[in-house]
Protein backbone atom coordinates (compact mmCIF):
# COMPACT_ATOMS: atom_id res chain seq x y z
CA UNK A 1 0.00 0.00 0.00
CA UNK A 2 2.85 2.37 0.85
CA UNK A 3 4.53 1.69 -2.50
CA UNK A 4 1.26 2.25 -4.31
CA UNK A 5 0.78 5.54 -2.53
CA UNK A 6 4.30 6.64 -3.49
CA UNK A 7 3.69 5.66 -7.10
CA UNK A 8 0.45 7.65 -7.15
CA UNK A 9 2.12 10.65 -5.57
CA UNK A 10 4.87 10.59 -8.20
CA UNK A 11 2.19 10.44 -10.90
CA UNK A 12 0.30 13.48 -9.64
CA UNK A 13 2.66 16.10 -11.16
CA UNK A 14 2.28 14.30 -14.49
CA UNK A 15 -1.50 14.62 -14.26
CA UNK A 16 -1.21 18.37 -13.66
CA UNK A 17 1.43 18.77 -16.39
CA UNK A 18 -0.61 16.95 -19.03
CA UNK A 19 -3.76 18.83 -18.02
CA UNK A 20 -1.84 22.09 -18.28
CA UNK A 21 -0.46 21.20 -21.71
CA UNK A 22 -3.80 20.03 -23.09
CA UNK A 23 -5.64 23.09 -21.77
CA UNK A 24 -2.94 25.43 -23.05
CA UNK A 25 -3.10 23.85 -26.50
CA UNK A 26 -6.90 23.93 -26.61
CA UNK A 27 -7.28 27.50 -25.32
CA UNK A 28 -4.54 28.80 -27.63
CA UNK A 29 -6.68 27.66 -30.57
CA UNK A 30 -9.82 29.37 -29.28
CA UNK A 31 -10.63 32.63 -31.03
CA UNK A 32 -12.70 33.80 -28.08
CA UNK A 33 -9.92 33.19 -25.57
CA UNK A 34 -7.35 34.93 -27.76
CA UNK A 35 -9.68 37.91 -28.07
CA UNK A 36 -10.10 37.93 -24.28
CA UNK A 37 -6.35 37.64 -23.71
CA UNK A 38 -5.13 40.03 -26.39
CA UNK A 39 -7.75 42.32 -27.95
CA UNK A 40 -9.70 43.27 -24.83
CA UNK A 41 -6.66 44.36 -22.75
CA UNK A 42 -5.37 46.39 -25.69
CA UNK A 43 -8.62 48.37 -25.79
CA UNK A 44 -8.51 49.25 -22.10
CA UNK A 45 -4.77 49.88 -22.19
CA UNK A 46 -5.19 52.20 -25.18
CA UNK A 47 -7.79 54.25 -23.32
CA UNK A 48 -5.56 54.55 -20.26
CA UNK A 49 -2.40 55.31 -22.25
CA UNK A 50 -4.20 57.86 -24.43
CA UNK A 51 -5.39 59.59 -21.26
CA UNK A 52 -1.81 59.64 -20.00
CA UNK A 53 -0.55 61.23 -23.19
CA UNK A 54 -3.40 63.76 -23.20
CA UNK A 55 -2.34 65.32 -19.91
CA UNK A 56 -2.10 62.87 -17.01
CA UNK A 57 1.66 62.51 -16.91
CA UNK A 58 1.88 61.37 -13.31
CA UNK A 59 2.46 57.74 -14.28
CA UNK A 60 4.50 56.31 -17.19
CA UNK A 61 2.83 54.51 -20.06
CA UNK A 62 4.49 51.24 -19.04
CA UNK A 63 2.56 51.42 -15.76
CA UNK A 64 -0.72 51.04 -17.64
CA UNK A 65 0.65 48.46 -20.08
CA UNK A 66 1.65 46.13 -17.23
CA UNK A 67 -1.73 46.55 -15.57
CA UNK A 68 -3.49 45.71 -18.82
CA UNK A 69 -1.33 42.62 -19.19
CA UNK A 70 -2.47 41.34 -15.78
CA UNK A 71 -6.03 42.16 -16.82
CA UNK A 72 -5.66 39.77 -19.74
CA UNK A 73 -4.35 36.98 -17.51
CA UNK A 74 -7.20 37.49 -15.05
CA UNK A 75 -9.81 37.48 -17.83
CA UNK A 76 -8.52 34.24 -19.28
CA UNK A 77 -8.57 32.63 -15.83
CA UNK A 78 -12.13 33.74 -15.14
CA UNK A 79 -13.58 32.82 -18.51
CA UNK A 80 -11.33 29.79 -18.95
CA UNK A 81 -12.44 28.19 -15.69
CA UNK A 82 -16.12 28.77 -16.28
CA UNK A 83 -16.05 28.12 -20.01
CA UNK A 84 -13.91 24.98 -19.87
CA UNK A 85 -16.07 23.29 -17.25
CA UNK A 86 -19.28 24.33 -19.00
CA UNK A 87 -17.94 22.92 -22.26
CA UNK A 88 -17.00 19.64 -20.61
CA UNK A 89 -20.45 19.42 -19.05
CA UNK A 90 -21.98 20.06 -22.47
CA UNK A 91 -19.79 17.36 -24.04
CA UNK A 92 -20.58 14.89 -21.27
CA UNK A 93 -16.97 14.59 -20.10
CA UNK A 94 -17.31 16.32 -16.74
CA UNK A 95 -18.60 13.22 -14.96
CA UNK A 96 -15.72 10.99 -16.18
CA UNK A 97 -13.24 13.63 -15.01
CA UNK A 98 -14.77 13.53 -11.54
CA UNK A 99 -14.88 9.72 -11.46
CA UNK A 100 -11.34 8.97 -12.69
CA UNK A 101 -8.88 7.58 -10.09
CA UNK A 102 -6.76 10.74 -10.16
CA UNK A 103 -7.99 13.37 -7.67
CA UNK A 104 -10.28 15.83 -9.41
CA UNK A 105 -8.38 18.72 -7.83
CA UNK A 106 -5.34 17.81 -9.94
CA UNK A 107 -7.42 17.77 -13.12
CA UNK A 108 -8.93 21.13 -12.24
CA UNK A 109 -5.52 22.54 -11.33
CA UNK A 110 -4.17 21.66 -14.78
CA UNK A 111 -7.13 23.45 -16.37
CA UNK A 112 -6.74 26.63 -14.34
CA UNK A 113 -2.95 26.82 -14.70
CA UNK A 114 -3.28 26.26 -18.45
CA UNK A 115 -5.79 29.07 -18.86
CA UNK A 116 -3.64 31.41 -16.77
CA UNK A 117 -0.63 30.64 -18.98
CA UNK A 118 -2.61 31.59 -22.08
CA UNK A 119 -2.97 35.02 -20.49
CA UNK A 120 0.75 35.63 -21.05
CA UNK A 121 -0.25 36.48 -24.61
CA UNK A 122 -1.81 39.65 -23.22
CA UNK A 123 1.37 40.65 -21.41
CA UNK A 124 3.46 40.43 -24.57
CA UNK A 125 0.77 42.06 -26.70
CA UNK A 126 0.24 45.05 -24.41
CA UNK A 127 3.97 45.70 -24.03
CA UNK A 128 4.44 45.55 -27.80
CA UNK A 129 1.39 47.77 -28.32
CA UNK A 130 2.66 50.32 -25.82
CA UNK A 131 6.07 50.45 -27.51
CA UNK A 132 4.90 50.59 -31.14
CA UNK A 133 1.76 52.72 -30.89
CA UNK A 134 2.41 54.94 -27.86
CA UNK A 135 6.19 55.08 -27.93
CA UNK A 136 6.65 53.64 -24.45
CA UNK A 137 10.17 52.87 -23.31
CA UNK A 138 9.82 49.17 -22.56
CA UNK A 139 12.95 48.28 -20.65
CA UNK A 140 12.95 46.30 -17.42
CA UNK A 141 15.22 47.43 -14.61
CA UNK A 142 15.54 43.80 -13.44
CA UNK A 143 14.50 41.37 -16.19
CA UNK A 144 15.23 38.30 -14.06
CA UNK A 145 12.96 39.34 -11.20
CA UNK A 146 10.43 40.52 -13.78
CA UNK A 147 10.38 37.00 -15.25
CA UNK A 148 10.10 35.47 -11.78
CA UNK A 149 7.28 37.87 -10.96
CA UNK A 150 5.43 36.95 -14.17
CA UNK A 151 5.72 33.24 -13.39
CA UNK A 152 4.50 33.72 -9.81
CA UNK A 153 1.64 35.87 -11.06
CA UNK A 154 0.51 33.15 -13.46
CA UNK A 155 0.75 30.49 -10.73
CA UNK A 156 -1.11 32.55 -8.15
CA UNK A 157 -3.87 33.51 -10.57
CA UNK A 158 -4.14 29.91 -11.73
CA UNK A 159 -4.58 28.71 -8.14
CA UNK A 160 -7.11 31.47 -7.51
CA UNK A 161 -8.89 30.04 -10.55
CA UNK A 162 -8.80 26.67 -8.80
CA UNK A 163 -10.82 28.16 -5.94
CA UNK A 164 -13.32 29.68 -8.36
CA UNK A 165 -13.45 26.67 -10.65
CA UNK A 166 -14.44 24.36 -7.81
CA UNK A 167 -17.58 26.42 -7.28
CA UNK A 168 -18.22 26.65 -11.02
CA UNK A 169 -18.60 22.86 -11.14
CA UNK A 170 -21.90 23.05 -9.30
CA UNK A 171 -23.51 25.81 -11.31
CA UNK A 172 -24.63 25.86 -14.91
CA UNK A 173 -24.52 29.67 -14.94
CA UNK A 174 -20.77 29.77 -14.44
CA UNK A 175 -20.30 32.15 -17.37
CA UNK A 176 -22.67 34.62 -15.72
CA UNK A 177 -20.57 34.40 -12.54
CA UNK A 178 -17.47 35.07 -14.64
CA UNK A 179 -18.99 38.21 -16.12
CA UNK A 180 -20.01 39.42 -12.67
CA UNK A 181 -16.59 39.18 -11.01
CA UNK A 182 -14.29 40.15 -13.87
CA UNK A 183 -14.56 43.95 -13.83
CA UNK A 184 -14.72 44.54 -10.04
CA UNK A 185 -11.43 42.69 -9.60
CA UNK A 186 -9.81 44.82 -12.32
CA UNK A 187 -10.78 47.93 -10.37
CA UNK A 188 -10.16 46.89 -6.78
CA UNK A 189 -6.69 45.41 -7.40
CA UNK A 190 -5.29 48.61 -8.89
CA UNK A 191 -4.53 47.28 -12.36
CA UNK A 192 -5.33 50.57 -14.08
CA UNK A 193 -6.14 52.82 -11.11
CA UNK A 194 -3.60 53.20 -8.25
CA UNK A 195 -4.78 51.72 -4.97
CA UNK A 196 -4.13 55.06 -3.28
CA UNK A 197 -7.05 56.53 -5.24
CA UNK A 198 -9.48 53.84 -4.08
CA UNK A 199 -11.46 54.04 -0.82
CA UNK A 200 -9.79 52.57 2.24
CA UNK A 201 -12.43 49.87 2.75
CA UNK A 202 -11.40 48.26 -0.55
CA UNK A 203 -7.74 47.79 0.43
CA UNK A 204 -8.17 44.61 2.55
CA UNK A 205 -10.02 42.99 -0.35
CA UNK A 206 -7.28 44.05 -2.75
CA UNK A 207 -4.56 42.58 -0.54
CA UNK A 208 -6.35 39.21 -0.49
CA UNK A 209 -6.33 38.96 -4.30
CA UNK A 210 -3.34 37.78 -6.32
CA UNK A 211 -3.55 40.40 -9.13
CA UNK A 212 -2.69 43.12 -6.59
CA UNK A 213 0.65 41.53 -5.73
CA UNK A 214 1.33 40.32 -9.25
CA UNK A 215 1.08 43.76 -10.81
CA UNK A 216 3.05 45.26 -7.90
CA UNK A 217 5.86 42.76 -8.46
CA UNK A 218 6.01 43.44 -12.20
CA UNK A 219 5.92 47.21 -11.82
CA UNK A 220 8.60 47.15 -9.14
CA UNK A 221 10.85 44.95 -11.31
CA UNK A 222 10.25 47.19 -14.32
CA UNK A 223 10.84 50.53 -12.58
CA UNK A 224 13.70 49.56 -10.27
CA UNK A 225 11.82 49.01 -7.03
CA UNK A 226 11.83 46.05 -4.64
CA UNK A 227 9.75 43.28 -6.26
CA UNK A 228 10.75 40.50 -3.84
CA UNK A 229 8.18 41.40 -1.13
CA UNK A 230 5.36 41.37 -3.68
CA UNK A 231 6.64 38.09 -5.15
CA UNK A 232 6.68 36.67 -1.63
CA UNK A 233 3.08 37.72 -1.10
CA UNK A 234 2.20 36.07 -4.43
CA UNK A 235 3.79 32.87 -3.14
CA UNK A 236 1.90 33.08 0.15
CA UNK A 237 -1.37 33.77 -1.66
CA UNK A 238 -0.70 30.77 -3.93
CA UNK A 239 -0.29 28.46 -0.92
CA UNK A 240 -3.49 29.78 0.66
CA UNK A 241 -5.42 29.40 -2.60
CA UNK A 242 -4.07 25.87 -3.00
CA UNK A 243 -5.18 24.86 0.51
CA UNK A 244 -8.61 26.44 0.10
CA UNK A 245 -8.99 24.97 -3.39
CA UNK A 246 -8.13 21.43 -2.29
CA UNK A 247 -10.62 21.66 0.59
CA UNK A 248 -13.36 23.23 -1.54
CA UNK A 249 -12.96 20.75 -4.38
CA UNK A 250 -13.30 17.92 -1.86
CA UNK A 251 -16.52 19.41 -0.50
CA UNK A 252 -17.95 19.96 -3.98
CA UNK A 253 -16.94 16.49 -5.14
CA UNK A 254 -18.57 14.79 -2.15
CA UNK A 255 -21.75 16.76 -2.67
CA UNK A 256 -21.85 15.90 -6.37
CA UNK A 257 -21.38 12.19 -5.61
CA UNK A 258 -24.03 12.17 -2.88
CA UNK A 259 -26.72 13.98 -4.85
CA UNK A 260 -25.79 12.47 -8.26
CA UNK A 261 -26.81 15.73 -9.91
CA UNK A 262 -23.49 16.93 -11.28
CA UNK A 263 -24.86 17.25 -14.78
CA UNK A 264 -28.12 18.88 -13.71
CA UNK A 265 -26.96 21.74 -11.48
Amino acid sequence: MRGLGLHEALGWPRVVAWGWFYQLKMQAQSGFMLMTAVIQPLIFASIAMADQQAGNHGLPILYYALGAGIMGIWSTVVFGCGGALSWQRHQGTLEPLVMVPAPFVLVLMGITLGTATVGLYSMGATLLWAAVVFGAHVQMADPYLFTLGAVMTVVSLGLLGLVMGSSFVLYRNSNAISNMIEYPVWLVTGLLVPLSLLPGWSHPLAYALAPTWGVEALRSAAFGGQPLPAIGWCLLASLVYLAVGVWLVGVVERRARQTATLNFQ
